[in-house]
């Protein structure tokens, strides 16, 4: 069986699903579990994540000489609430498909589903899209390969929540390449690409990847009685015009060429009164998701900055006030450093909290202390920053689309949805003005210099991918996948 390399990456990828790590939890059972299926190999290690319980795996495959190729993914995955009465067969897939499909006949909610199921050609269960089975196709690649290169498979161990595992294995590569005498030359991510067509959307190579930031908005109002609200402002009205603003703005969904990155959308939108009463909201918090290919930060949040003072004239008409739109920068620049870092330390104890609501808790007592009063909103970013990339050797371009095309493989320009290729590849855009204006950075959580590596992405696709019926297009995944990465392995290293 380990000489059929399809059959090996089968029987990998349900070992690795069967033995899941659940954001959070079961973090050494999945360390573990990947370790065992690598193999007894001396040069196989786990690396701690710094003020994390979890750990990285690296592995390590000798060639001839010192040029590197990494494969790399993520092996966390998100939770499985939502199978409701199948949870307990959710990471077994070959028990699971049969239980679906007749759930499936009963409710008749999904006929695509079914239709896919009863096809033979996917398989259901946690975490096997996502990403268990480009995990496995790297694996049985590695298992397979003979040739010159040094093959170093790099597995994170969180993606999902905040790619710790990424932000923490960026700047050990370089000193692992040192000590191993490595030149790294190409890093293939191994990331799922969901397709609800017949499968060219999914059989791709990525040249890149999207980037991510959250823009927050900060509301303050004026309170008044609800009886007289001429009196005041409301900060819920404030907030829902800057939700008419941002809602997919055509300002910030960048487009390259045939590619399109998706429009702003809001992620979270309250107020902050703590319960009922008759007194309109003082302050409300608001974040959206926007999508970069290009653009840096000081970008979008030139953007972010003028549909908020769009907004807010709009509202000043019907309030008959000024409402001033400000950046997270300068209003800390009005209290004391002293009095931020404290209460920063504060918030980065509380590891229950997410980042955007520590983010909203240190704008609140930044406008507290600052002397000022509202009406008034305060932009700023809330969460990591997944920085865009983007490869840039023409070069080793043509070669990586020339190995892929004879496997039925097209090529994009960005991977459609965030991962740790932001981290490992070539970044294309400035973040300084996310690091100025996003109150928890530097205690939160901390960003490591971008790798700068060439970076792809070349990984299995199917459906529904965190949800309950994310399933895996087995042959692609199975058959083609490792083979795909053997030919890029070769076609890097015959380039001189």
């Amino acid at each position: 069986m380990r000489n059929d390399i399809a059959s090996r990456a089968r029987e990998i990828a349900l070992a690795l699903t069967s033995w899941p790590s659940v954001t959070g939890s079961a973090e050494e059972a999945a360390v573990e579990r990947l370790v065992y299926c690598l193999g007894p190999m001396a040069s196989t290690s786990t690396l701690p994540i710094p003020n994390d319980p979890r750990r990285n795996v690296f592995w390590l495959k000798r060639g001839r000489g010192r040029r590197t190729i990494v494969l790399t993914g993520h092996f966390d995955v998100v939770p499985v609430d939502d199978y409701g009465d199948l949870k307990p067969l959710a990471f077994t897939p070959e028990s699971l498909l049969p239980e679906i499909v007749a759930r499936l006949r009963r409710t008749g909610e999904n006929p695509l589903a079914l239709a896919d199921f009863e096809s033979g050609d996917y398989l259901p269960g946690r975490g096997l899209l996502d990403m268990k089975a480009g995990l496995a196709a790297g694996i049985a690649a590695m298992e397979t390969y003979a040739g010159e290169a040094n093959l170093l498979f790099l597995g994170v161990s969180d993606e999902e929540d905040r790619s710790a595992g990424a932000r923490a294995a960026v700047p050990l590569l370089p000193v692992i390449a040192r000590e191993h005498g490595l030149d790294i030359e190409l890093v293939i991510n191994l990331d799922a690409i969901s397709d609800q067509g017949d499968g060219t959307v999914g059989r791709v190579v990525a040249l890149g990847s999207i980037g991510k930031q959250l823009l927050t908005a900060f509301v303050v109002g004026k309170e008044a009685h609800a009886c007289y609200p001429q009196d005041g402002v409301n900060a819920a009205y404030l907030g829902a015009e800057l939700l008419t603003e941002f809602e997919l703005a055509d300002e910030l969904a960048e487009v390259s060429g045939n590619e399109i990155a998706a429009p702003p959308t809001a992620l979270h939108a309250k107020d902050m009164k703590s319960g009922y009463n008759v007194t309109t909201p003082a302050q409300s918090w608001l974040y959206w998701n926007t999508l970069q290919h290009r653009r840096s930060a000081s970008d979008v949040f030139d953007i972010a900055l003028m549909l908020a003072r769009r907004a807010m004239a709009r509202a000043a008409r019907k309030v008959a006030r000024d409402i001033p739109v400000m950046t997270y920068a300068e209003l800390a620049a009005r209290v004391a450093p002293d009095e931020i870092k404290a209460k920063a330390d504060e918030l980065a104890a509380l590891t229950a909290l997410d980042l955007p609501e520590r983010n909203k808790l240190l704008t609140a007592h930044v406008w507290a202390k600052s002397g000022l009063s509202g009406p008034a909103v305060v932009m700023g970013f809330g969460s990591i920053p997944y920085p865009a990339v983007s490869l840039t050797d023409a070069g080793l371009e043509d070669a990586i689309k020339a190995a892929v095309r004879p496997h039925g493989l097209s090529s994009v320009r960005y991977f459609p949805g965030i991962s740790d290729m932001s981290f490992f590849g070539e970044s294309s855009g400035d973040l300084s003005a996310a690091a100025a204006n996003t109150p928890v950075w530097g205690t939160g959580f901390t960003m490591p210099e971008s790798a700068g590596f060439p970076c792809i992405n070349i990984g299995p696709w199917g459906r529904d991918y965190h949800h309950w019926l994310e399933r895996l297009h087995a042959p692609y995944a199975f058959e083609t996948l490792p083979r795909v990465l053997l030919s890029v392995i070769e076609a890097v290293m015959n380039r001189r």
